[in-house]
């Protein structure tokens, strides 16, 4: 299945993508929410649209898309996890998984306006697979992780690169700003991907290509990522795990190349939809 929200920021609905159309699921009565997970509820919908799927009505054309996913607890990533985006960044290729967290006030719809910074001179986009917990667990093993994903969502991890490198501390100042974690715009059910360790990436600024990589060259597979992550965190139904970007970052440009007021990102993954972003800086916010 591929699951959507959409509607109002705040007062979104759920809907579901049947033949490349979207329809509203309002009378299945549940939301996408954390609970709907871990309680069975991807299973409760299969049956629902199984029987109800000729009554449903489909949405009007140009409908906001909002978040797939009503309330994650968080979203925890992983850096530097793609060998040509750590030589283009400049950082050094590390012993073990980089992570950090992107603060859930920064959850944006996936075509929703982005916030360049107050003052921001590099902000930069990175396009990523993201998976979402099926269940709590802490200590997962590699071979219990199927069992933790409920599915997929596409995710544009953009990131204050100045904010990150030359403020001192940790990542997560640069990374959690406002608006800069555009998600979905679908849940897409694990059933829907037959391998995700070959999934095209892609994005473009202004229509010009900038990222070309595919999930196959992840330096962390999933099945190696989840467990670790899971030694540190106590993962829940609805959390966002974020995998990673492929080489093409602003950063990675000779010069490099940042956001401005203006720039419009197109992105997308295979089998997971895509996204768009008009980015406008804080101080022409109207």
């Amino acid at each position: 299945m591929k699951l959507f929200r959409y509607g109002e920021k705040g007062a979104e609905k759920p809907g579901v993508l049947l033949q490349d159309k979207h329809f509203d699921i309002s009378t299945f009565g549940e939301d996408f929410t954390n609970n709907f997970i871990a309680t069975g509820g991807l299973s409760r919908l299969a049956e629902f649209l199984a029987k109800d799927q000729q009554h449903l009505k489909e949405i009007p054309a140009g409908a906001r898309l909002g978040t797939p996913l009503a309330n994650p607890s968080k979203i925890v990533c992983a850096g530097l996890n793609y060998t040509d985006h750590v030589a283009e960044t400049g950082f050094t290729q590390e012993a073990e998984p980089i992570l950090f967290m992107k603060a859930i006030s920064a959850l944006n719809g996936p075509y929703d306006g982005v916030t360049i910074p107050k003052g921001s001179l590099e902000t930069d986009w990175e396009t990523e697979l993201a998976l979402v917990i099926a269940k709590e667990g802490t200590n997962i093993t590699r071979a219990e992780v199927a069992d933790y994903i409920a599915g997929y969502v596409l995710i544009n991890d953009i990131s204050e690169r100045a904010y990150m490198k030359k403020r001192g501390g940790t990542w997560d100042k640069g990374k959690g700003c406002n608006t800069f974690a555009p998600v979905g715009p679908y849940f897409v059910t694990k059933d829907e991907i037959s391998d995700v360790n070959n999934l095209n990436i892609w994005l473009k600024l202004n229509g010009k290509l900038m990222q070309a990589g595919n999930t196959k060259n992840f330096i962390y597979d999933i099945d190696t990522l989840l467990p670790y992550i899971s030694e540190f965190f106590g993962l829940f139904p609805g959390d966002i795990i974020s995998t990673g970007s492929p080489a093409g970052t602003g950063i990675g440009q000779h010069p490099p190349r940042f956001l401005r007021d203006g720039d419009i990102i197109e992105y997308g993954i295979d089998g997971l939809g895509e996204g768009r972003q008009l980015f406008t800086a804080y101080e022409n916010l109207k």
